[in-house]
């Protein structure tokens, strides 16, 4: 009886495991973009951990006592001056493909690979953003910023420039970009996918926006507002 018993469990748990693994993963959701032109849309599910505003190109970080310049993020030349930064977490359990967050021009692909990915959390924050959808600041970490990623650089026609930056987890087997520079994308189109639990990074080169979301906010990728554009570029 008690054989019986445990190779059924062992063989539902197998399926549940391999149905996860291979199946819901991977998942692809139909989204319905807003039709709002001033919309800037979250680039993937997941929880927001931060949304810090940075200066001269750089973002001040209390708990290091110091501040963390934008190159170091995004692993390139380009520029930004005043704007927003936005971080969401993905966990396993969000969908996985990642979404333009407005109509633009692709003026960039950047990919920063690493030797190898570290564990962008311990054990309790991953508990907390995966299980308790709780927020965890995580801008700190030390891994976050040496991690691979692939960051796509977006110009809106008529507004300031864009950049969203997938960064890899642990066990993260590659990041899959679809749009390559020249292209056009449309506001919830999809861009990318990045195997396992991730994060992107939204930083948008304009001060003057409106910001609608904050740490601990639950987004959909394509469909919620996380910021408002308030004018047009000059």
């Amino acid at each position: 009886m008690w054989l019986w018993f445990l190779t059924l469990t062992a063989i539902l748990l197998g399926g549940l495991y391999w149905y996860l693994r291979n199946v819901y993963f991977f998942r692809d959701p139909v989204r319905h973009p807003p039709a709002d032109p001033d919309a800037i849309l979250a680039p993937c599910d997941g929880t927001v951990v931060y949304v810090k505003p940075f200066r001269a190109g750089r973002i001040e970080v209390s708990k290091l006592g110091e501040s963390v310049p934008l190159p170091e993020i995004h692993r390139s030349s380009h520029r930004f001056a005043d704007g927003w930064l936005i971080g969401i977490y993905m966990s396993p359990l969000d969908v996985h493909f990642n979404y333009a967050p407005v109509t633009a021009a692709v003026t960039d692909v950047v990919h920063a690979p690493a030797a190898t990915n570290l564990p962008m959390v311990d054990l309790w924050e991953y508990v907390r953003l995966t299980f308790l959808r709780r927020a965890v600041d995580l801008f700190a970490h030390r891994y976050r910023l040496v991690n691979e990623r692939n960051t796509l650089f977006l110009r809106p026609e008529g507004r300031p420039p864009l950049a969203m930056v997938e960064i890899a987890d642990k066990f993260v087997n590659k990041i899959s970009c679809f749009v390559q520079a020249g292209q056009t994308v449309q506001a919830g189109q999809k861009v990318s996918f990045i195997a396992r639990g991730s994060q992107v990074d939204l930083i948008i080169g304009e001060p003057e926006v409106g910001i609608l979301v904050q740490a601990g906010s639950r987004v959909t990728g394509a469909e919620s507002i996380v910021a408002r554009w308030r004018k047009a570029a000059p």
